[in-house]
């Protein structure tokens, strides 16, 4: 297993001790990412902390060299599900394409950073 650690990611990896992602055999399996700023705070407004959480995962993507097209399973994790998830729908679809991955969408009470709305895990294929 190797562990991927963006810069911006290592207080958090140093603090929590958790890998942002590993590479796992042939699949990148990556942690949660909420949408946080490089300072670690949250946005605030739904369909701009989707957007960050999503350009969030790309950077991480792009460490090992892939892309949203590489992804075959996404599971997000949302504070007020019914809520938010069509802005959420809207937002990912900005990032991924057809054929579109697997996705489970689970509502919670509460994330780990106070003001998060949504966590998203992801799983891609290496190359």
């Amino acid at each position: 297993m190797k562990i991927v650690v963006p810069q911006w990611m290592q207080p958090l990896y140093d603090a929590h001790h958790f890998a942002p992602a590993v590479i796992d055999g042939d699949h990148l399996r990556c942690s949660g990412m909420i949408g946080m700023r490089p300072d670690l705070s949250v946005v605030e407004e739904p369909r701009e902390q989707f957007t960050q959480a999503f350009e969030n995962l790309r950077g991480l993507l792009s460490e090992t060299g892939l892309a949203f097209a590489d992804v075959v399973d996404i599971t997000s994790y949302h504070v007020g599900l019914q809520q938010h998830v069509q802005t959420f729908s809207d937002v990912k679809d900005e990032f991924v394409a057809a054929p579109y991955p697997a996705w489970t969408a689970v509502g919670v009470t509460e994330l780990a950073m106070p003001g998060a709305l949504v966590e998203i895990q992801i799983i891609a294929r290496m190359r």
